[in-house]
């Protein structure tokens, strides 16, 4: 059905069998921001307003998640759509079993599984716990995966079924029932898949006029190939930060879109006002590329504002001193010396410390690992900074300003010019779901707009 310029809705954009089956009125959906930057505040807006969002568990300590799980269900009630990030701890997989356990006990029906580079068991109890036959035969999972990949042999494995050996171990511990494993290979890992491109935090740097069609064409293939009757859908995220690159989105036929960057930006999210300022004030040329902390020995990338900030050279000055140094003590005396003064703050001897305090409650092995291997105790040491920068970012601390790690992409300088002159220019009147409403709506309108140009 043709859109009328005048009349065109965000509400008919997209898959409707993704409005459905999440019961949401839009194919719209904002992103996990870690560090509960995307705040019980912000999901449960997004919720009440019948939107989907994740809350952004990544990098916090478990009680603070469930605290945040059951201030949201408390706020929403049992029936509204929402979810929370599960992001892959590389190397702590006891974390990541943890937090398994603490949605199922909890609950929590979707998760935003993100940073995933293959599929681990805990992922896989997450999916298949309560997996049912339905009435009319087809399996019935209570628990949504949607799963962001910006490569694809890393979407092939959200779009397949759970791996065999996988299921065959998990229902040989008791972890599954052995109904739930006799149905995994009759449905895919992910309900589903956001191709991420170029995009703020981590990030790949794909084009995504490259990426959607790809991961789309994946899906095709794959779906053939398992026989499956409900095949992943397949969704966009990076650099969507007006109604153009919304509609641009889904003219190439994505089903759903995600926003991620300019929801850091509203009233909602969980960082310092001094940030949202910042923020506020950045042009699409204004990010940068740097390490990323977490995946800092693989040479991970994360793209992060530059306007007025220091965090991106100095990160990118750390990686190249653990690149050249195979320990501390080969770290020259003046170089360390300006590192504790300019980046840390603080002695080097005090860095490890909080460290050491750290792993030993969370992982350690990885401590253990540390002691008997120098450069990677390096890697820690100088780790610290990027944990460091996060903190400063997030509690507006004007002393160190030059020091924030704000994770950004270009769509918040794009929406910044889209909302110059509108009521979106003051980022305290961001509200993240009327956001979502406007952008939808507008790209309804420019897609109706095309269509009647062609029409006529």
């Amino acid at each position: 059905m043709a859109l009328d310029a005048v009349t065109a809705r965000g509400d008919r954009l997209g898959s409707a069998s993704f409005r459905r089956e999440h019961g949401v009125r839009l194919a719209y959906v904002a992103g996990a921001m870690a560090k509960g930057i995307a705040s019980p505040e912000l999901v449960a807006r997004m919720a009440r307003a019948g939107l989907l969002s994740w809350y952004g568990a990544g990098g916090q300590r478990l009680a603070a998640i469930r605290s945040a799980v059951r201030r949201i269900r408390a706020a929403v009630g049992p029936a509204a759509p929402w979810g929370v990030n599960l992001l892959h701890p590389i190397g702590m997989p006891a974390l990541e079993e943890a937090m398994v356990d603490l949605l199922l006990e909890e609950g929590v029906r979707s998760v935003e599984a993100a940073a995933y580079i293959e599929v681990t068991p805990a992922l896989v109890r997450y999916r298949l716990s309560g997996l049912r036959c339905g009435a009319d035969g087809t399996p019935c999972a209570p628990n949504k995966v949607l799963g962001k990949a910006s490569r694809l042999e890393v979407a092939a494995q959200f779009m397949g079924p759970a791996p065999p050996a996988i299921v065959a171990a998990l229902a040989d511990a008791g972890r599954i029932t052995p109904e739930e494993a006799a149905l995994a290979a009759r449905l895919p890992l992910a309900d589903d898949i956001c191709a991420e491109a170029d995009s703020g935090g981590h990030t790949d740097r794909r084009v995504a006029l490259v990426l959607l069609p790809a991961m789309q064409a994946l899906r095709d293939r794959e779906a053939r190939r398992h026989g499956f009757a409900r095949p992943p859908r397949v969704g966009l995220a990076g650099g969507l930060g007006t109604p153009a690159a919304l509609a641009a989105a889904f003219a190439m036929g994505a089903d759903f879109v995600l926003t991620g960057s300019i929801n850091q930006c509203t009233v909602e999210a969980s960082t310092s006002d001094a940030v949202k300022d910042l923020l506020a004030l950045a042009g699409p040329q204004d990010t940068d590329f740097a390490p990323a902390g977490d995946m800092f020995e693989i040479g991970a990338r994360v793209q992060v504002l530059r306007r007025g900030l220091l965090f991106s050279a100095r990160a990118n000055r750390l990686y190249e001193i653990w690149r050249r140094h195979d320990s501390l003590e080969e770290v020259p005396a003046e170089t360390l010396r300006q590192i504790e003064r300019q980046y840390f703050g603080r002695p080097v001897a005090e860095v490890w410390a909080e460290t050491i305090d750290h792993y030993a409650a969370a992982a350690p092995d990885i401590l253990a690992a540390a002691e008997a291997n120098p450069k990677q105790k390096l890697a820690m040491i100088l780790r610290w900074y990027w944990i460091h920068a996060n903190r400063l970012a997030m509690t507006g601390d004007t002393v160190r300003r030059t020091d924030w790690q704000v994770h950004c992409g270009p769509a918040m300088g794009a929406f910044n010019e889209w909302a110059r002159g509108t009521s979106f220019e003051d980022w305290r009147a961001r509200h993240v779901d009327l956001i979502g409403d406007a952008l939808m709506d507008a790209a309804a309108g420019l897609l109706a707009a095309r269509e009647g140009r062609q029409g006529g």
